[in-house]
């Protein structure tokens, strides 16, 4: 069990899920009755935004308070079956008292075309993210939702979920927040870079390291491994073979189709 962690009280837990929920809608982080956000209030307690309601415009009394089982403790309104990655994040993670969901474009993106967050481009993304993995992809509202994102809840700060969106979580709600809007900036950005040249560069190992002791001293122990210039120069030198050996393949390919359509040229002229 974890120590000397402060919880929010009921109301303090209602108005900030209703404000986190105003600041994802007005941000385009969702849409419609898209995402769920919720916080730990006790060891068994949890509040959590109801299914079928959209972020922007919550109010506390449409909030459920449920177990870590998912029994609803308080409120009228039905949780969201989404709820599950939730509860699993608190089950496993004790320092975790808050979590969102959300569907913010850019980090949705990389989520769908399966690309996980692993390279070390930024200070910002360093510290504040670290590696952003992907989930496996599992259908919505199933045992396997909680279960495909359990392997990173220890590690890391945020995950994306495949083909679905984004998750992250925090020692309270702002950072689990903060988190969230983080990922959707350095993904925004990185999109922006890789459309003016392909040539992105990681930092250094060096300054990596610093930026990893930097994120320790801050208090944040999680971030998983990122890579480093020289680790991504070591994958792309283990890559040449087989790229060059394929484009060999392709040029013998093309000269033998040339050579055949220039025999049958040559023999329809005689």
């Amino acid at each position: 069990m974890v120590d000397n962690i402060t919880y929010l009280n009921d109301d303090e837990a209602k108005e900030m899920i209703c404000e986190i929920g105003r600041r994802v809608y007005n941000k385009n982080f969702v849409a419609a009755n898209d995402g769920n956000i919720s916080i730990k209030v006790g060891l068994n307690e949890v509040w959590a935004t109801p299914t079928g309601v959209s972020k922007g415009f919550m109010t506390p009394d449409m909030l459920v308070k449920v177990d870590l089982t998912g029994k609803v403790l308080e409120g009228t309104r039905k949780p969201s079956s989404e709820l599950k990655m939730h509860l699993r994040v608190y089950l496993e993670n004790e320092e975790i008292t808050a979590v969102v969901h959300a569907h913010p474009q850019a980090a949705t993106a990389y989520a769908m075309a399966g690309i996980p967050l692993d390279h070390a481009y930024s200070p910002e993304g360093v510290i504040l993210l670290g590696k952003v993995p992907v989930s496996l992809y599992a259908a919505p509202g199933t045992q396997e939702v909680p279960d495909s994102i359990a392997p990173y809840c220890r590690d890391y700060n945020a995950v994306l979920l495949a083909n679905h969106g984004a998750l992250t979580w925090g020692r309270d709600i702002i950072e689990a927040y903060y988190r969230m809007e983080s990922l959707e900036h350095y993904s925004l950005t990185l999109l922006h870079t890789k459309k003016l040249t392909d040539q992105l560069e990681e930092l250094s190992a060096e300054r990596l390291a610093e930026l990893i002791q930097i994120r320790e001293n801050m208090g944040i122990k999680t971030g998983g491994h990122l890579i480093s210039r020289e680790e991504a120069l070591k994958l792309g030198a283990n890559h040449e073979p087989h790229d060059s050996s394929s484009v060999q393949v392709d040029q013998k390919l093309i000269q033998s189709i040339v050579a055949q359509v220039t025999e049958e040229v040559l023999k329809k002229l005689w």
